[in-house]
Protein backbone atom coordinates (compact mmCIF):
# COMPACT_ATOMS: atom_id res chain seq x y z
CA UNK A 1 0.00 0.00 0.00
CA UNK A 2 1.18 3.31 -0.88
CA UNK A 3 1.40 5.74 1.91
CA UNK A 4 -0.26 8.91 1.58
CA UNK A 5 1.71 12.11 0.35
CA UNK A 6 5.23 12.33 -0.91
CA UNK A 7 7.56 11.26 1.89
CA UNK A 8 7.98 7.80 2.41
CA UNK A 9 7.64 6.01 5.70
CA UNK A 10 10.93 5.00 5.86
CA UNK A 11 12.22 8.44 5.76
CA UNK A 12 9.52 10.01 7.54
CA UNK A 13 10.28 7.93 10.72
CA UNK A 14 14.49 9.16 9.90
CA UNK A 15 13.47 12.59 10.15
CA UNK A 16 11.22 11.93 13.18
CA UNK A 17 14.08 10.37 14.76
CA UNK A 18 16.61 12.78 14.14
CA UNK A 19 14.12 15.59 15.21
CA UNK A 20 13.16 13.79 18.90
CA UNK A 21 17.28 13.30 19.59
CA UNK A 22 17.75 17.06 19.37
CA UNK A 23 14.88 18.05 21.83
CA UNK A 24 15.46 15.07 24.09
CA UNK A 25 18.43 17.18 25.62
CA UNK A 26 15.98 19.59 26.01
CA UNK A 27 12.88 17.72 27.32
CA UNK A 28 12.34 14.97 29.81
CA UNK A 29 10.07 11.81 29.88
CA UNK A 30 8.35 10.01 26.55
CA UNK A 31 7.97 12.75 22.83
CA UNK A 32 5.67 10.73 20.61
CA UNK A 33 5.79 12.24 16.99
CA UNK A 34 2.53 12.24 15.64
CA UNK A 35 2.43 12.27 12.28
CA UNK A 36 -0.20 15.12 10.48
CA UNK A 37 -0.74 16.62 6.51
CA UNK A 38 -0.34 19.34 5.37
CA UNK A 39 -3.02 21.00 3.02
CA UNK A 40 -0.36 20.17 -0.08
CA UNK A 41 -1.20 16.64 0.87
CA UNK A 42 2.61 16.17 2.43
CA UNK A 43 3.19 14.31 5.56
CA UNK A 44 4.77 16.22 8.72
CA UNK A 45 5.71 15.26 11.88
CA UNK A 46 5.39 17.39 15.14
CA UNK A 47 5.47 16.64 19.15
CA UNK A 48 2.66 16.31 20.95
CA UNK A 49 1.93 16.92 24.75
CA UNK A 50 2.73 14.18 27.23
CA UNK A 51 -1.47 13.84 27.52
CA UNK A 52 -4.68 14.42 25.08
CA UNK A 53 -7.79 14.96 26.29
CA UNK A 54 -6.70 14.66 30.21
CA UNK A 55 -5.29 11.38 29.66
CA UNK A 56 -1.66 11.03 30.06
CA UNK A 57 0.54 9.11 27.67
CA UNK A 58 2.13 6.22 29.56
CA UNK A 59 5.70 6.69 30.02
CA UNK A 60 7.60 3.78 31.20
CA UNK A 61 10.31 1.92 29.97
CA UNK A 62 8.20 -0.69 28.32
CA UNK A 63 5.84 1.71 26.67
CA UNK A 64 8.19 3.60 25.01
CA UNK A 65 9.95 -0.12 23.95
CA UNK A 66 6.35 -0.93 22.28
CA UNK A 67 6.25 3.07 20.53
CA UNK A 68 8.87 2.76 19.08
CA UNK A 69 8.73 -1.06 18.10
CA UNK A 70 5.08 0.17 16.96
CA UNK A 71 6.63 3.10 15.18
CA UNK A 72 9.20 1.47 13.30
CA UNK A 73 6.25 -1.07 11.75
CA UNK A 74 3.29 0.84 11.50
CA UNK A 75 2.86 2.86 8.42
CA UNK A 76 1.86 6.87 10.35
CA UNK A 77 -2.17 5.95 9.49
CA UNK A 78 -1.79 2.91 11.45
CA UNK A 79 0.49 3.84 14.37
CA UNK A 80 -1.90 6.89 14.74
CA UNK A 81 -4.85 4.51 15.04
CA UNK A 82 -2.79 3.02 17.72
CA UNK A 83 -2.39 6.02 19.56
CA UNK A 84 -6.04 7.11 19.64
CA UNK A 85 -6.78 3.56 20.75
CA UNK A 86 -5.39 3.83 23.74
CA UNK A 87 -6.89 7.27 24.21
CA UNK A 88 -10.58 6.35 23.29
CA UNK A 89 -9.82 3.19 25.58
CA UNK A 90 -9.05 5.15 28.37
CA UNK A 91 -11.87 7.60 28.11
CA UNK A 92 -14.83 5.29 27.65
CA UNK A 93 -13.35 3.30 30.99
CA UNK A 94 -13.12 6.46 32.92
CA UNK A 95 -16.93 7.04 31.54
CA UNK A 96 -17.98 3.88 32.87
CA UNK A 97 -16.33 3.96 35.86
CA UNK A 98 -13.93 1.39 34.86
CA UNK A 99 -10.28 0.90 37.32
CA UNK A 100 -7.54 -0.63 34.78
CA UNK A 101 -3.68 -0.67 34.46
CA UNK A 102 -2.86 2.15 32.00
CA UNK A 103 0.40 0.43 31.21
CA UNK A 104 -1.08 -2.71 30.18
CA UNK A 105 -3.89 -0.98 27.94
CA UNK A 106 -1.30 0.88 26.78
CA UNK A 107 0.66 -1.77 25.49
CA UNK A 108 -1.81 -3.45 24.24
CA UNK A 109 -3.37 -0.49 22.30
CA UNK A 110 0.10 0.44 20.64
CA UNK A 111 0.42 -3.03 19.74
CA UNK A 112 -3.10 -4.44 18.61
CA UNK A 113 -2.20 -3.87 14.97
CA UNK A 114 0.93 -5.85 14.72
CA UNK A 115 -0.29 -8.72 12.67
CA UNK A 116 -1.70 -5.71 10.21
CA UNK A 117 1.70 -5.26 9.40
CA UNK A 118 4.58 -6.24 6.68
CA UNK A 119 7.13 -7.59 9.50
CA UNK A 120 4.50 -9.47 11.14
CA UNK A 121 1.63 -10.60 9.06
CA UNK A 122 1.08 -14.32 8.67
CA UNK A 123 -1.34 -17.26 8.16
CA UNK A 124 -3.37 -16.86 11.72
CA UNK A 125 -5.79 -14.25 12.17
CA UNK A 126 -4.17 -11.23 12.10
CA UNK A 127 -5.28 -10.33 15.92
CA UNK A 128 -3.57 -13.70 16.51
CA UNK A 129 -1.11 -13.40 14.43
CA UNK A 130 -0.01 -9.70 16.05
CA UNK A 131 -0.98 -11.16 20.07
CA UNK A 132 1.96 -13.77 19.21
CA UNK A 133 4.63 -11.13 17.91
CA UNK A 134 3.31 -8.69 20.80
CA UNK A 135 4.18 -11.81 23.38
CA UNK A 136 6.99 -12.70 22.17
CA UNK A 137 8.47 -8.80 22.20
CA UNK A 138 7.53 -8.32 25.75
CA UNK A 139 9.23 -11.76 26.87
CA UNK A 140 12.34 -10.76 25.09
CA UNK A 141 11.93 -7.24 26.87
CA UNK A 142 11.62 -9.24 29.99
CA UNK A 143 8.20 -8.02 30.55
CA UNK A 144 5.81 -10.26 33.22
CA UNK A 145 4.41 -12.71 31.81
CA UNK A 146 1.46 -12.76 33.90
CA UNK A 147 0.89 -9.11 32.55
CA UNK A 148 2.10 -10.12 29.21
CA UNK A 149 -1.04 -12.87 28.89
CA UNK A 150 -3.28 -10.00 29.71
CA UNK A 151 -1.75 -8.31 26.57
CA UNK A 152 -2.37 -11.03 24.65
CA UNK A 153 -5.90 -11.46 25.46
CA UNK A 154 -6.58 -7.42 24.78
CA UNK A 155 -5.24 -8.07 21.47
CA UNK A 156 -6.46 -11.49 20.46
CA UNK A 157 -9.58 -10.34 21.31
CA UNK A 158 -10.40 -6.82 20.54
CA UNK A 159 -11.69 -7.54 16.89
CA UNK A 160 -14.57 -10.14 18.98
CA UNK A 161 -17.47 -8.96 21.00
CA UNK A 162 -16.22 -11.36 23.95
CA UNK A 163 -13.91 -8.68 24.59
CA UNK A 164 -16.77 -6.83 26.04
CA UNK A 165 -16.76 -9.81 29.16
CA UNK A 166 -13.43 -9.96 29.92
CA UNK A 167 -11.33 -7.60 32.47
CA UNK A 168 -10.93 -3.71 31.64
CA UNK A 169 -7.63 -3.87 30.17
CA UNK A 170 -9.25 -6.77 27.25
CA UNK A 171 -12.15 -4.70 27.01
CA UNK A 172 -11.72 -1.32 26.37
CA UNK A 173 -8.80 -2.36 23.94
CA UNK A 174 -12.00 -3.43 21.67
CA UNK A 175 -14.12 0.00 23.09
CA UNK A 176 -11.17 1.94 22.12
CA UNK A 177 -10.48 0.51 18.68
CA UNK A 178 -14.15 0.10 17.79
CA UNK A 179 -14.70 4.06 18.79
CA UNK A 180 -11.92 5.20 16.36
CA UNK A 181 -13.05 2.72 13.83
CA UNK A 182 -17.11 2.96 13.65
CA UNK A 183 -17.30 6.65 15.81
CA UNK A 184 -17.12 7.22 19.53
CA UNK A 185 -20.81 7.12 21.49
CA UNK A 186 -20.62 10.70 22.36
CA UNK A 187 -22.12 9.80 25.90
CA UNK A 188 -19.14 8.30 27.04
CA UNK A 189 -16.77 10.68 24.96
CA UNK A 190 -16.88 14.40 24.89
CA UNK A 191 -16.86 15.61 21.27
CA UNK A 192 -14.39 18.51 22.55
CA UNK A 193 -12.26 15.10 23.91
CA UNK A 194 -12.85 13.49 20.62
CA UNK A 195 -11.89 16.71 18.58
CA UNK A 196 -8.25 16.88 20.76
CA UNK A 197 -7.02 13.04 20.07
CA UNK A 198 -8.33 13.85 16.11
CA UNK A 199 -5.83 16.72 16.72
CA UNK A 200 -3.18 15.19 17.96
CA UNK A 201 -2.91 12.00 16.26
CA UNK A 202 -5.04 12.68 12.55
CA UNK A 203 -6.78 10.38 10.75
CA UNK A 204 -4.44 10.47 7.68
CA UNK A 205 -7.18 9.35 5.52
CA UNK A 206 -7.66 6.04 7.59
CA UNK A 207 -11.03 4.93 6.56
CA UNK A 208 -9.03 4.29 2.95
CA UNK A 209 -5.76 3.25 4.08
CA UNK A 210 -7.18 0.72 6.83
CA UNK A 211 -9.52 -1.61 4.28
CA UNK A 212 -6.55 -1.45 1.56
CA UNK A 213 -4.32 -2.64 4.32
CA UNK A 214 -6.83 -5.27 5.04
CA UNK A 215 -7.31 -6.72 1.58
CA UNK A 216 -3.52 -6.55 1.13
CA UNK A 217 -3.21 -8.89 4.00
CA UNK A 218 -6.03 -11.12 2.99
CA UNK A 219 -4.51 -11.52 -0.69
CA UNK A 220 -1.18 -12.85 0.97
CA UNK A 221 -2.70 -14.93 4.17
CA UNK A 222 -5.98 -15.53 2.80
CA UNK A 223 -5.89 -18.51 5.60
CA UNK A 224 -5.50 -15.69 8.41
CA UNK A 225 -8.77 -13.80 6.84
CA UNK A 226 -11.42 -16.15 9.55
CA UNK A 227 -15.12 -15.42 10.08
CA UNK A 228 -17.62 -17.10 12.97
CA UNK A 229 -18.85 -20.58 11.54
CA UNK A 230 -22.67 -19.04 12.55
CA UNK A 231 -21.51 -16.24 9.25
CA UNK A 232 -20.89 -19.09 7.10
CA UNK A 233 -24.17 -21.14 7.77
CA UNK A 234 -26.21 -18.21 7.42
CA UNK A 235 -25.01 -17.41 3.95
CA UNK A 236 -24.71 -20.60 2.92
CA UNK A 237 -28.53 -21.92 4.35
CA UNK A 238 -30.84 -18.61 5.23
CA UNK A 239 -31.44 -16.68 1.71
CA UNK A 240 -32.98 -13.45 4.28
CA UNK A 241 -29.88 -13.37 5.96
CA UNK A 242 -28.19 -10.11 4.47
CA UNK A 243 -24.92 -9.32 7.03
CA UNK A 244 -24.26 -5.68 7.07
CA UNK A 245 -20.23 -5.24 5.07
CA UNK A 246 -18.03 -4.06 7.43
CA UNK A 247 -16.35 -1.53 4.07
CA UNK A 248 -19.67 0.14 4.31
CA UNK A 249 -19.91 0.49 8.36
CA UNK A 250 -16.52 1.97 8.01
CA UNK A 251 -17.56 4.14 5.39
CA UNK A 252 -20.18 5.57 6.77
CA UNK A 253 -18.37 6.38 10.28
CA UNK A 254 -18.61 9.91 10.88
CA UNK A 255 -15.56 11.87 10.57
CA UNK A 256 -14.55 13.80 7.53
CA UNK A 257 -11.21 13.15 6.08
Amino acid sequence: MQVIGTMNRRSLLTTLGAYLCGLMGQHSGQLIPAVSQTSEGKLSASVIARSVAGVRIVDTKIARAATDLSQSVCPPYLFNHAMRTFLYGSLVGRALGQRYDEETLYLACILHDLGLTERFAGDLPFEIQGAEAAKRFLSEQGYAQAHAEIVWDGIAMHASAISGFKRSEIALVGEGAGADVLGPDFSQVKKADSDAILQAFPRLKFKDAFIKTCVEIIQKHPRGASRSFMRDIGERYVPSYHPRNFCDLVAQAPFDE
